[in-house]
């Protein structure tokens, strides 16, 4: 048995996300700080510049989490790579070539605590079932149930894969589960639309995760090459059908 103490009744944290198994905690304040630092780091926190930690409560299940994000485990919690054979492994290694995700990942099993490294960016918690399939952007996958699928998606056509700044390949999460993100700009600053039959143009990546039931291209922002050049757009990301989109306003 282990007994917690200045974890979950730390004054200095608090519980900003939950979502089935994994709760976000968010230090109020930097406290380890000293003289020479003190006021940016004061600053830092009143501009919501903090750290955060994600926790997950491991209740026989399991989850895969990207190499190296570990920070300590408590209880019954055992590491293997998610990896099935030299066939998978070289797959995976492939896919950690187009995508920039690590090769292997680390899943933890068990019963027990599971504490990721903290991080200043702002953490998102989505149940993937909602999206179908979600496509993600380079660098967002942080963690997932491991019964969550991995897949990776290339573009549908190639002029998406040339001129859209998105890469040719994305990291594409399928099934049912929790998946732990990290966001540029947190939860209250993304804007999310839900297409039926539509569609959504934006210039520039900012679009971070969107279903992968859209068909995204690359396209003239205007019907010519001149109109385009007068509008000073020139060429814009579009999404059509049906699925969703999360955007952040800056990156």
């Amino acid at each position: 048995m282990i007994t917690y103490k200045n974890l979950y009744d730390n004054k200095n944290m608090e519980v900003i996300a939950s979502k089935g198994d994994v709760k976000v905690l968010e230090y109020k304040r930097d406290l380890s700080v000293d003289y020479s630092n003190a006021v940016s780091a004061y600053y830092a926190s009143e501009m919501n510049v903090r750290k955060r930690q994600v926790l997950i409560e491991l209740k026989g299940n399991a989850y895969t989490i990207s190499a190296g994000a570990m920070q300590w485990t408590s209880g019954s919690v055992t590491m293997v790579a998610d990896v099935k054979g030299i066939g998978d492994f070289l797959g995976k290694a492939l896919s950690s070539k187009v995508t920039k995700e690590s090769a292997i990942k680390p899943r933890y099993q068990g019963n027990g605590l599971l504490m990721l490294e903290p991080t200043y960016k702002h953490i998102l918690l989505e149940d993937v079932s909602n999206w179908g399939g979600m496509v993600l952007d380079d660098g967002l996958f942080l963690a997932c149930e491991s019964k969550v699928q991995q897949k990776v998606v290339a573009r549908t056509n190639l002029s998406s894969a040339m001129l859209g700044n998105e890469g040719l390949f994305n990291l594409c999460l399928r099934g049912e589960g929790i998946a732990v993100l990290e966001s540029p700009v947190p939860r209250e600053e993304l804007i999310e639309f839900e297409l039926q039959n539509d569609e959504v143009r934006i210039d520039g990546n900012y679009a971070i995760a969107w279903s992968d039931t859209l068909d995204f291209r690359v396209e003239k922002s205007g019907k010519s090459l001149v109109g385009s050049a007068v509008s000073g757009e020139g060429l814009v990301n579009v999404y059509r059908g049906t699925g969703r989109i999360l955007m952040a306003p800056i990156k």
